[in-house]
C-alpha cells in the first residue's frame, strides 16, 4: 500500500531522480513553458513553487536555498525575472494544460507554464 508516500520514483535511483527534476526545473524557470508528461509536471511542480516562494523576500536563506538546487544563472533570473512577478501571489505559479496522449505509448502530455 501507499499511505502516506508522497512523491513519484520515475524508476530512477535517488540522485538520477534528483537530477532529472533539477533539469526540468531549470528549463521550466528559463523558457517559461515545457512539455512533459502529467506525471513529469507535478512532480516538477511541486519544486518550482517552493523555489518561488523561497525567492520572493529575497533573504539571504532563500537564495542560498535555491543554489542548492538550480545553477547561478538560473537563480538570476529567479531573483530577478520571476519572483518580482509574483509579490503579490501567495502560490500557484505554475499551470498545467492537458494535451492528451503521447502516440506512441500513451503517455499523457501537458504543457507546464509559470503564469504571468
Amino acid at each position: 500500500m501507499r499511505h502516506a508516500n508522497k512523491g513519484r520514483k520515475f524508476g530512477r535511483k535517488r540522485d538520477q531522480r534528483k537530477a532529472f527534476l533539477k533539469s526540468l526545473a531549470v528549463n521550466l524557470i528559463m523558457k517559461g513553458r515545457i512539455k512533459t508528461t502529467e506525471a513529469r509536471a507535478k512532480e516538477m511542480r511541486r519544486l518550482v513553487e517552493r523555489l518561488i516562494t523561497k525567492t520572493k523576500n529575497a533573504d539571504l536563506a532563500g537564495i542560498r536555498y535555491c543554489e542548492k538546487f538550480l545553477p547561478k544563472t538560473t537563480v538570476a533570473k529567479l531573483l530577478k525575472e520571476v519572483a518580482p512577478k509574483y509579490k503579490e501571489r501567495s502560490g500557484g505559479y505554475c499551470r498545467i494544460i492537458k494535451l492528451g496522449s503521447r502516440a506512441s505509448d500513451g503517455a499523457p502530455l501537458v504543457y507546464i507554464e509559470l503564469i504571468e
